[in-house]
């Protein structure tokens, strides 16, 4: 037993689940997502530094190689992931109204995946397309 008041049913503890029973999930991708983008922006930000005065020949086929367009489709999803969870954080705290609160997270939902496809697509052309 524990030492203070619990509000969380025997199953509830047994299972590990919190009222709302996916919070933990939310919290770990964001915790994930966020550990992902330590590396993948490091790494960015010194193939940008590196290919300061490039021209665009040579910036379109660094774009090209398979190591760096598989490394971009993964900064780009663990950016546009990190950033759908972190939107519906804030707007779960701070929107009060349910109907608004939920069209708002299916909206930044929406824009998220539509923005994420989009610079796939404008990778994949770039490292394949002519």
């Amino acid at each position: 037993m524990t030492d203070g008041p619990t509000f969380r049913s025997e199953l509830g503890r047994a299972r590990g689940l919190g009222a709302a029973k996916d919070g933990v999930q939310h919290w770990w991708t964001q915790r994930l997502t966020a550990l992902a983008l330590v590396p993948l922006t490091i790494w960015f930000v010194a193939s940008v530094v590196g290919l300061a005065g490039a021209d665009h020949a040579a910036v379109t086929a660094w774009l090209g190689s398979p190591p760096t367009v598989g490394l971009m489709i993964l900064l780009v999803g663990a950016t546009f992931n990190h950033t759908q969870l972190s939107f519906q954080v804030v707007i779960e705290d701070y929107v009060h109204h349910e109907a608004l609160k939920v069209a708002a997270i299916i909206l930044v939902k929406f824009a998220c995946l539509a923005l994420a496809l989009a610079s796939v697509i404008a990778l994949l052309v770039i490292a394949f397309g002519d």
